[in-house]
């Protein structure tokens, strides 16, 4: 009698105290509203709607931080596309939480041009972003010639 009742207070207890962090969790539609609700500020932070969809789904009470310039035409241009595709990013961090397993990379978006990490034009095109390599090579872009995949 003594182990059914501790196994019941078990359960109950996990059930208890599960059902706050699933209500807690939010849909997509939430996460998109929450953006469109701060879009002019969102778009000049470079943070796109699928990067904060993203990281608003996997429980982040904060939005995606922006990108970090490291260069003057970074800074002009935020490094972000100025019409976000999908699954383009502002920072490697963001694009990394896209391609978990998968070669993220800069693309540059008016060569359909896509750099590898270590190369000198990897985060410093003038219009580029952060994608997954998959999905650059889906969007019709291809690797520069002069490098090759790490």
């Amino acid at each position: 009698m003594r182990t059914i009742m501790v196994m019941l207070t078990a359960i109950v207890s996990a059930v208890t105290f599960s059902t706050p962090i699933i209500a807690q969790q939010k849909t997509e539609k939430m996460c998109q509203e929450e953006w469109r609700a701060n879009k002019a500020a969102n778009q000049t932070k470079g943070i796109t709607e699928q990067a904060y969809v993203t990281q608003c789904r996997m429980g982040s009470n904060m939005a995606p931080a922006p990108a970090a310039s490291t260069s003057s035409k970074a800074t002009t241009t935020g490094m972000a596309p100025a019409a976000a595709g999908a699954y383009q990013y502002p920072t490697e961090a963001q694009a990394k939480v896209r391609c978990r397993s998968g070669t993220v990379v800069w693309a540059n978006l008016d060569s359909k041009i896509y750099h590898f990490a270590g190369n000198k034009d990897y985060g410093h095109t003038e219009k580029g972003a952060y994608m997954c390599e998959s999905d650059a090579t889906h969007e019709g872009m291809r690797a520069a010639k002069n490098e090759t995949r790490p």
